[in-house]
């Protein structure tokens, strides 16, 4: 088996439906470049029977040549296979196919897979129809039998598989969204790749990369992240200066409505409520608004915090997709790029103040491991965020982006700061902290203890504010734990 980064529990999984001894069927689905072919092919290697991937706008009749062709492979025929008129009878050759190879090796699970499904299952081709069936009346009562399917339209993948209230409802025994890797798991990749950078570097990459494999494979080893970042974004040939347009318009028939939400939320990096959001985007409310916002959140675009002790109106929503927040700030309307671009924007103090938001949204992405450092794996907790608006000229407002409310009595205010060495709580930002501490109590009328837990990639520079104010003082790596 080649060498997959991280992907434990997905990996667990499927070891545990190779084993199983009745029917399985999995629905993999996750957004573009995130690895969801390379895992499956390489992880199933050994029980693959049958792989095939949609082609994209192609015609039934493309679409059955090519089944055509992989079932003639897979089954070392001397000479092609007929093409079937239909999907039913495609799935008539496929089932005699694997008969076969189960005469051969009885009890042998075999893997059938079926990749970029939406592409298969165009409207009107037949493809689902014939699926539901081969699957019910046949491939249901075969326990050597896996059958797995893929795509990287979420909202789609969820509709006729996870939904679905025709022939395939309740057929699927295991849904798996693809998450990007972690810090953990991308410092593992990097390092497999022979790109050896310090934590704070690959943390750099990552508020502009994300984890997506796809994104990170494309760093060369010998160069610093800010290298990296201005090869891959700005030169002339970097993949990451205009992925950006394929992105969304890969994953969603209407896209150009995802996009709005999308802009609208990387104009407010601090995260908007639903109406103002709505607002910004200039669209309607409505069932149709809902649903795309839906579909982002589904697809991980989108994060929500629930407030705390308000109504859900008061929801905030951030965009969670690094590439697409750097992409909307830095790239889009730079009206020269080229190399050594990011070489200069990196020195800014427009990126400096930037990257704040990019590391708290690196921190959001990562809070099982801040829970860990913290020691409250064990407890439960609301990850919560926290606005007061003020009600009078007198009064002053504050927000928390990140809360966590514990059932142990205790309340987490989390502070994000990134900064190239030790952070300074200066006499300034001291005063603003006691403010925002105070107001949050005398607002919400809080029994619990409140502790301000400050992280930041080297810690706190010790001093007479940090020792007053400062309970858990967290080092970026921790947000590294496996």
């Amino acid at each position: 088996m080649s060498f997959i980064a991280g992907r434990h529990h997905e990996r667990m999984l499927f070891d545990r439906y190779l084993k199983s001894r009745k029917p399985e069927f999995l629905a993999v689905y996750g957004r573009r470049r995130i690895g969801k072919t390379y895992l499956i092919r390489e992880h199933f290697a050994p029980h693959m029977e049958f792989d095939l991937t949609g082609i994209h706008n192609a015609s039934r009749s493309l679409q059955l040549k090519n089944f055509t062709q992989q079932l003639t492979a897979g089954s070392r025929s001397r000479s092609p296979l007929t093409q079937p008129a239909t999907w039913f009878d495609a799935f008539s050759l496929l089932r005699t196919h694997l008969e076969r190879l189960a005469q051969r090796n009885p009890g042998k699970k075999q893997v059938v897979f079926f990749d970029e499904l939406p592409w298969l299952a165009s409207k009107k081709s037949g493809f689902l129809e014939a699926l539901e069936h081969f699957w019910n009346t046949w491939g249901s009562q075969q326990p050597q039998l896996l059958l797995v399917v893929c795509g990287s339209a979420a909202s789609w993948m969820i509709d006729h598989f996870i939904h679905d209230r025709g022939g395939l409802h309740n057929r699927v025994t295991q849904r798996i969204r693809l998450e990007p890797f972690t810090l953990g798991e991308a410092r593992e990749f990097l390092i497999h790749n022979g790109v050896k950078l310090t934590d704070k570097q690959i943390i750099e990459l990552y508020m502009v990369m994300g984890g997506v494999p796809f994104y990170l494979e494309q760093a060369r080893p010998g160069l610093s992240s800010t290298q990296i970042i201005d090869e891959v974004c700005y030169g002339k040939d970097g993949l990451l200066r205009d992925e950006f347009n394929q992105l969304y318009a890969s994953l969603y028939e209407h896209h150009e409505r995802h996009v709005s939400l999308v802009r609208a939320l990387a104009a407010s990096p601090q995260g908007l409520g639903r109406n103002e959001l709505l607002a910004a985007a200039e669209l309607p409310t409505g069932g149709r608004a809902t649903a795309t916002l839906d579909e982002l959140l589904e697809a991980g675009f989108v994060t929500r915090f629930e407030p705390l002790l308000k109504t859900k109106k008061d929801t905030i929503y951030r965009l969670a997709d690094e590439y697409s927040l750097f992409y909307l700030k830095w790239i889009e309307r730079r009206r020269t790029l080229g190399a050594g671009t990011w070489l200069k924007l990196s020195s800014t103090p427009g990126w400096k103040a930037w990257s704040g938001y990019a590391f708290e949204n690196v921190c959001f992405r990562h809070m099982k491991q801040l829970k860990h450092a913290l020691g409250i794996s064990g407890v439960e907790s609301l990850d919560a965020s926290w606005v007061y608006r003020p009600v009078n000229e007198s009064d002053q407002g504050a927000q928390v982006d990140l809360l966590i409310d514990r059932r142990d009595n205790v309340i987490n205010m989390c502070e994000m700061k990134f900064a190239d060495a030790p952070f300074v709580i200066n006499k300034s930002y001291a005063a603003e902290l006691r403010t925002k501490i105070d107001t949050f109590r005398r607002v919400t009328g809080t029994r619990k203890t409140v502790m301000l837990t400050m992280v930041s990639p080297f810690g706190l520079s010790p001093n007479e504010y940090q020792r007053e104010l400062v309970t858990n003082d967290i080092q970026a790596n921790v947000l590294f734990h496996v």
